[in-house]
């Protein structure tokens, strides 16, 4: 009897050794953000996996999503503390505004079977004006204070766009946070020296509190091509 329960002693930290000896994959930065970049050019970038476990990491596959393509990792097979790196490349040929994708690591971690990697990235027009003429933006104001405001009513503001530039200006995407904000152009391209409006609308129904939106335009401006306008409201209960 005394000499099972040694025996049993003697084995339970191999057995717990084994039970705990599993591969971990980690990266010490995930995501990478590529800023502003010009459209048609092709950017990469080199993510880190690191096998912060304590047995073998295998690396599976590398799949990317649309419109851009991972290089395989150096080394397939890591050991614990071993450290590969996986390229990604992303062509921005035909794409515009806000972009994000993601990047995913197949492997044996059987926590973190799929580890997603991410990037985003702003593309803006290239500039091929030979004349030399650019245009210019600017806003009446970048921000909004509607003030306390009943629930369920639309809420409407105007400000006013002009291209101070010498080229023309494009406005060429208006984004909103949310489907409660809506905003409107008078005009998607204006002449150096002309103005336009945008108009937006504010819905503040089933909402409550203080809220904060923005809106987002995307222009050829090559020196300030993106102008964010922050929407502010407080928005009190039906009496």
């Amino acid at each position: 009897m005394r000499k099972s329960l040694l025996l049993t002693y003697l084995l339970l930290p191999v057995l717990l050794f084994g039970q705990n000896s599993v591969p971990k994959i980690t990266s010490p930065n995930p995501e990478h953000n590529f800023g502003e970049i010009l459209e048609g050019q092709i950017v990469a970038h080199s993510y880190e996996i690191v096998n912060t476990g304590n047995a073998d990491l295998k690396i599976d596959k590398v799949q990317a999503s649309c419109g851009c393509t991972a290089a395989q990792p150096a080394k397939r097979i890591l050991k614990p503390g071993e450290k590969t790196t996986i390229k990604v490349e992303f062509d921005t040929s035909n794409r515009m505004g806000f972009q994000q994708k993601y990047v995913y690591v197949f492997s044996n971690d059987p926590e973190t079977p799929q580890l997603r990697l991410s990037f985003t990235a702003l593309i803006v027009e290239k500039i091929t004006n030979p004349s030399g003429k650019v245009p210019k933006m600017k806003l009446e104001k970048n921000q909004i204070d509607f003030g306390n405001v009943e629930e369920g009513k639309i809420q409407l503001a105007k400000i006013t766009i002009q291209n101070v530039g010498e080229g023309v200006l494009e406005i060429l995407d208006v984004k909103t946070t949310c489907d409660c904000t809506a905003a409107l152009l008078s005009s998607k391209k204006l002449n150096a020296g002309e103005s336009g409006t945008l108009r937006i609308e504010l819905d503040t129904a089933n909402r409550s509190g203080k809220l904060t939106r923005t809106i987002m335009l995307m222009t050829n401006d090559p020196t300030e091509p993106r102008h964010i306008i922050t929407l502010f409201a407080n928005i009190e209960k039906k009496k």
